[in-house]
C-alpha cells in the first residue's frame, strides 16, 4: 500500500486557495504580526497539527496550545501564530477549513462514542470527501473512533453489488478464500449471516438491520456456535438517537458514514 505524504497534501491545499498570489495581502504594508486561531464553541480539536505545518511552509510559526483530542470551550485559543502578515494572511482560510472539518468530526465522532458501550468500537467508512479520507479519517480517530478500510487494497469487502454481479454470495466466499485468508461480508438478512459465519468470514457487516434483527441473529449465530468466530458490524441508518440502541445489540462495531459525510463544523476563527 502507498504511503500518504501529508505534507505533499497540505501544500496543495495552500496552492488551490492561493493561486498565482493573495493580491489582497500583497497591498498591505510588510509587517510582522502575531495572531491566534480561537474556537467559537465547545469541540474537540482536530487539525491542530496540520495547521501548524501549513504556517510552516509559509515560513511562520506556530504554537499549538490545545492538541489534537484536547476539548475546548468557547474564546479559548487553539494556537497562536507569528510571521510575516501576508504569509499569515495567505495561510488562513485554508487553516480554518482544515480545523474546521476535522473538530467538527473528531466532535461528532466523540459524542456518539459516549453514547456505546466501551467494548464496542465505532467506525468510519469511506464516506469521505475526494482528497480528504487521510484528514477525515485521522479525525474520526482522534474523536475516540476507528478508521476501519482507508482503500480499497486493504481488505476485501463483499458487497451488495459484488454479490449481484457475481450471482451468488457462496461463489463469490469461496473465491476470495483461495487468495484471502481475511475478509469482510455484507448481508441483508439473518440466513445469509450465518452463511457467511460458517464460510470463514472475520467480520460480517449486517447492512440495515434494525436492532431487534440483530439480536435475533446474534443468537441465531450463538444458538450454532458461530457467534464467537466473527466480528459483527451494525451498518446503515445509524444516528446519534438510535446509536444506543444498536450498543446494545451484542455487536462489535457500528459504523456511521454521517461523521464524515455530513459533517457540522466547528466555528473557529483567526484573530490578529
Amino acid at each position: 500500500m502507498l504511503s500518504f505524504n501529508s505534507k505533499k497534501q497540505l501544500s496543495q491545499f495552500l496552492a488551490e486557495d492561493i493561486g498565482t498570489g493573495d493580491i489582497t495581502s500583497s497591498l498591505l504594508s510588510k509587517k510582522k504580526i502575531t495572531a491566534k486561531i480561537i474556537s467559537r464553541e465547545n469541540a474537540v480539536i482536530g487539525g491542530a497539527s496540520h495547521a501548524k505545518e501549513i504556517f510552516r511552509l509559509k515560513g511562520c510559526n506556530a504554537k499549538i496550545l490545545r492538541k489534537d483530542g484536547s476539548k475546548i470551550k468557547p474564546n479559548q485559543a487553539i494556537m497562536i501564530i507569528s510571521g510575516d502578515a501576508g504569509k499569515i494572511l495567505a495561510c488562513e482560510r485554508t487553516v480554518l477549513n482544515l480545523i474546521t472539518r476535522m473538530s467538527g468530526i473528531a466532535t461528532q465522532t466523540n459524542d456518539l462514542v459516549k453514547k456505546i458501550p466501551k467494548n464496542v468500537k465505532l467506525y468510519a467508512t469511506r464516506k469521505t470527501a475526494p482528497g480528504l479520507r487521510y484528514f477525515d479519517k485521522e479525525a474520526v480517530e482522534i474523536g475516540g473512533g476507528k478508521k476501519h478500510r482507508l482503500r480499497l487494497d486493504e481488505m476485501v469487502m463483499i458487497k451488495d453489488n459484488h454479490i449481484a454481479i457475481e450471482g451468488s454470495l457462496e461463489s463469490l466466499i469461496k473465491k476470495t478464500k483461495k487468495k484471502y485468508k481475511k475478509f469482510e461480508v455484507e448481508v441483508e438478512n439473518t440466513f445469509d449471516a450465518i452463511l457467511a459465519a460458517k464460510e470463514g468470514a472475520a467480520i460480517i457487516m449486517l447492512d440495515n438491520f434494525s436492532p431487534v434483527q440483530i439480536k435475533k441473529t446474534v443468537q441465531e449465530l450463538k444458538n450454532q456456535k458461530l457467534r464467537n468466530k466473527v466480528m459483527l458490524e451494525a451498518s446503515g441508518g445509524i444516528n446519534s438517537k438510535n446509536i444506543a440502541k444498536y450498543g446494545k445489540t451484542g455487536v462489535d462495531i457500528i459504523s456511521v458514514g454521517s461523521i464524515t459525510n455530513s459533517v457540522k463544523g466547528i466555528d473557529v476563527s483567526l484573530e490578529i
